[in-house]
């Protein structure tokens, strides 16, 4: 669809609500613990995720200047292909094809079925199982009606920011473990404080999708950049408060053991029938989450059959012909997430989507350099507070996640790696086809 046809109907609350919705999914129910392993103390955890937060914020306030400058649908594939060139744009949708998207869908259902696990105990290889009849579920959904999973997403929306509002408030006034100390109480040391970063980045991830629907926000150039940072600020306080709360119930060596934190910190404040409704909460929460990411990721193999980048294009952009749904698409993105559910865990699944997309992230905040260089001043309607000095922090970020991710977890960064350049081959055979005229 081109631009023009695009409605501009998205408002700036919308946008906003979006941001949120998308960000706001697993990451802070599960990643706590982990994080507090890492980091070593629960004010270092509680740092890690502040720090965490403003790296986000920092590449958000960069990016969100080429999202004025280049308020297009596509998004950030079209800021890459437009800065640094076509090869750029292809690799990016392809890491979203084969690692982010399926990689993100593996996770939340693994998520779900750990969360599912307080109603029903349930065994490592059993969670699997069901992690994996929740993606045939939402593929078959998607695949029935676009319009089934859209509502699904309405009322995950608004459901999922329950559990957490409760938890801050009871947390913070009737916790009474007040254990955020620097120093470690029966927590042993990790991996360190770049691992701990990479595990928090993974829940403020999904900030980025708003600029898909750029062609659709009303008044992009000036209301999606201030959508982007007010959302991410948003949520940044949220986690930030939930940790605290969290500390403030919990001993450390009680968090560092959880595989459910919010489940078992809502049994501290509210006993297990005050559980059972948090949990039901958290469940919405995940459950939205993850027919949000099978929903929008079959869009890219979609999109790039339909632009012809990919081999046998015509049978990822084939729609249903009963139900007109982009059912190829669906199943690719399920098929690739089953193959993480049986190969990872939720923390390595996460810790790996990461480290491949903070590779374009840290490229992404570079891009405001050469947009300046590019576009003049008038035409970029959004400016990155105190520039330079804002998106060198995001990219000084950026490069610190890549490199210790290479030195906690060097084999899994080289598996990505891997992944991204196998993306190279195929777009050199495709652009050959196309220009000799071969079907593709």
């Amino acid at each position: 669809m081109s631009e023009e046809k695009l409605k501009k109907s998205v408002t700036f609350i919308e946008s906003l609500a979006i941001i949120i919705g998308l960000v706001i999914g697993s990451g802070i129910f599960i990643k706590p613990a982990v994080v507090l392993k890492n980091a070593g103390s629960p004010g270092m955890a509680v740092m890690t995720w502040i720090v965490g937060g403003l790296i986000t914020l920092c590449a958000a306030l960069s990016i969100s200047e080429i999202a004025g400058a280049i308020p297009k649908t596509g998004g950030f594939y079209t800021y890459l292909k437009e800065l640094y060139g076509d090869v750029w744009g292809f690799l990016y949708g392809w890491v979203e094809l084969v690692i982010s998207y399926p990689g993100s869908t593996a996770a939340l259902a693994i998520a779900f079925a750990t969360y599912a696990s307080f109603f029903v105990p349930l065994t490592a290889m059993q969670q699997k199982v069901l992690a994996i009849l929740m993606i045939a579920l939402f593929i078959g959904l998607n695949i029935l009606a676009t319009k089934y999973g859209s509502v699904v997403q309405t009322l995950a929306t608004i459901g999922k920011l329950i559990p957490m509002i409760v938890i801050i408030a009871v947390g913070l006034i009737s916790g009474t473990a007040h254990d955020l100390g620097f120093v470690s109480t029966g927590v042993a040391a990790g991996s360190g404080f770049g691992a701990a970063i990479l595990g928090v980045l993974w829940a403020f991830d999904g900030w980025i999708s708003i600029t898909y629907m750029a062609g659709e926000v009303e008044d992009a150039k000036n209301k999606l950049p201030k959508a982007i940072v007010v959302g991410v600020l948003v949520v940044l306080t949220v986690y930030t408060l939930f940790n605290v709360a969290i500390f403030n119930t919990m001993p450390a060596d009680q968090v560092a053991n959880s595989e459910m934190i919010a489940s078992d910190v809502a049994v501290k404040l509210f006993g297990t029938r005050g559980a059972i409704i948090i949990n039901i909460g958290i469940l919405i929460s995940v459950f939205g989450a993850l027919n949000g990411n099978l929903m929008t990721g079959a869009r890219i193999p979609f999109a790039m059959g339909e632009q012809k980048q990919l081999p046998c294009s015509e049978w990822f952009c084939k729609v249903h012909p009963k139900f007109a749904t982009p059912a190829n698409a669906l199943i690719t993105i399920g098929v690739i997430s089953v193959i993480y559910i049986l190969l990872g865990t939720f923390n390595t699944i996460t810790d790996f989507i990461e480290f491949v997309l903070w590779i374009f992230f840290t490229f992404g905040v570079l891009g405001v350099f050469v947009l300046r260089k590019r576009v003049p001043a008038e035409k970029r309607p959004f400016k990155v507070p105190l520039y330079p000095i804002t998106p060198i922090l995001g990219m000084c970020g950026g490069l610190f996640i890549l490199v210790s991710t290479l030195r906690s977890s060097f084999l899994h960064a080289m598996i990505g790696i891997g992944l991204t350049l196998l993306g190279l081959p195929i777009y050199y055979y495709v652009e050959r086809k196309k220009k000799t005229g071969e079907k593709i």
